[in-house]
């Protein structure tokens, strides 16, 4: 019961968030001057709808999203004598640009919004080197016994005679950064001699050499199952802070740092989408799913309700942060019928009659939408084609998280 009920709840709020994205187009149409005919949650049949002024406001029956209908998007829009000096795709640039730029914009403020409340109930990840800290410095065991763990030891630990002390902050190897301990684990293991640890302690950075010891481990090496093998030891217990905690006050600027990294991340995912297809067609067809490749609605909401189902709400909240800088970073992209293909007609036709001004000749007409119709149709196609990939991936072979 608990799934469903998470499932839905996800579900709504991605509606909730799309239907945020619209109001951001409307209230920035309204404040510079335009005419919003509908604001509409849903689509297909009318279930509720009332007029507030100039525009309709409602919900229909399919919660698959939601529009926006100001007037004169396109010229190619038949428009009430009142709407003509109002249309939008008459108006200057600038405002063009801030009513097609309001939406992203709010899925970016929401998901600010988000990060704020994740970072003050939970704490914030910590995205890309994770900091490493030394938790015990301890006798190195020779081997292992038959279930893998180290067997009892005696003796000064190897770190702790070079002077590697409990709560030092390892930052790198040999001078290279750590981006956890795993990482540094593995250094250390295909070491031999000594290795050099650059520690931090009482905000001192320290290079500390430590002679390593050769002793038999159980190594799992990648799609091989774990095997005996001499590698090389220090003595040394880690662990890796994976999450930054934060105050009332100090969540601002680690809310404002973590938003640096997730639209980082989100524009490397979105420009590494082509090459997931493959990946997903795999999946389709009995391969492995990969667990960072693309999700859909479908999948997405599942995921959000068995957060929901283990009390992971944190979880929860970061697969919605996350769709919502997607949603934004998408709709910029310059291709129609996105946000951003609207936005670079609108800058192709100020940069095209600022070039005839100079040449002393009058502004051109609107670009002609019919000519880019067939650009638009395969854009549809395509971006039609991958969310159904994506579905029937999330079907036949979900990702698995639990």
């Amino acid at each position: 019961m608990s799934l469903v009920l998470g499932v839905a709840l996800f579900a709504l709020a991605l509606l909730i968030s799309i239907a945020w994205h619209e109001l951001g187009h409307m209230w920035a149409a309204q404040a510079t001057g335009m005419k919003v005919r509908r604001y509409f949650v849903g689509f297909g049949p009318t279930v509720w709808s009332t007029r507030r002024g100039e525009t309709e406001y409602g919900i229909k029956a399919l919660p698959l999203g939601g529009f926006c209908d100001i007037a004169g998007m396109t010229p190619h829009e038949e428009l009430t004598d009142d709407e003509r000096a109002r249309a939008m795709y008459a108006q200057p640039t600038w405002k063009r640009l801030v009513v097609l730029l309001a939406g992203p914009m709010q899925n970016f403020i929401l998901g600010f919004a988000l990060i704020v409340v994740l970072g003050l109930g939970w704490g914030l990840p910590i995205i890309g080197d994770q900091p490493v800290y030394a938790t015990s410095v301890e006798c190195v065991a020779p081997s292992t016994d038959a279930q893998g763990k180290p067997v009892e030891c005696s003796g000064p630990a190897p770190a702790a005679a070079a002077g590697v002390q409990v709560g030092d902050r390892i930052l790198a190897v040999d001078g290279e950064t750590v981006s956890g301990s795993g990482d540094l684990v593995s250094r250390v293991q295909q070491s031999s001699g000594s290795v050099v640890l650059t520690v931090e302690r009482d905000g001192q950075q320290h290079d500390l050499t430590v002679p390593v010891t050769q002793v038999q481990r159980m190594v799992a090496r990648e799609g091989e199952t774990p095997t005996p093998a001499e590698v090389g030891a220090i003595g040394v217990g880690l662990d890796t802070q994976t999450v930054a905690e934060y105050d009332f006050l100090t969540v601002w600027g680690g809310a404002v740092s973590f938003t640096g990294d997730i639209i980082t991340e989100t524009f490397k995912a979105l420009l590494s989408l082509p090459s997931k297809v493959a990946g997903l067609w795999d999946a389709v067809t009995g391969g492995e799913r990969a667990v960072d490749s693309p999700v859909s609605v479908v999948g997405a909401s599942v995921l959000g309700g068995q957060a929901v189902e283990r009390g992971y709400w944190d979880m929860f909240l970061g697969l919605l942060l996350s769709v919502n800088f997607f949603l934004g970073a998408f709709n910029l992209v310059p291709l129609l019928p996105l946000d951003g293909g609207h936005m670079a007609i609108a800058l192709f036709e100020k940069a095209r009659n600022t070039v005839r001004r100079w040449f002393g000749r009058s502004a051109a007409g609107p670009i002609d939408y019919y000519k880019l119709l067939p650009l638009t149709y395969a854009v549809v196609v395509v971006m039609g084609g991958f969310m159904l990939l994506t579905l029937t991936a999330d079907i036949v072979n979900p990702i698995k998280v639990f």
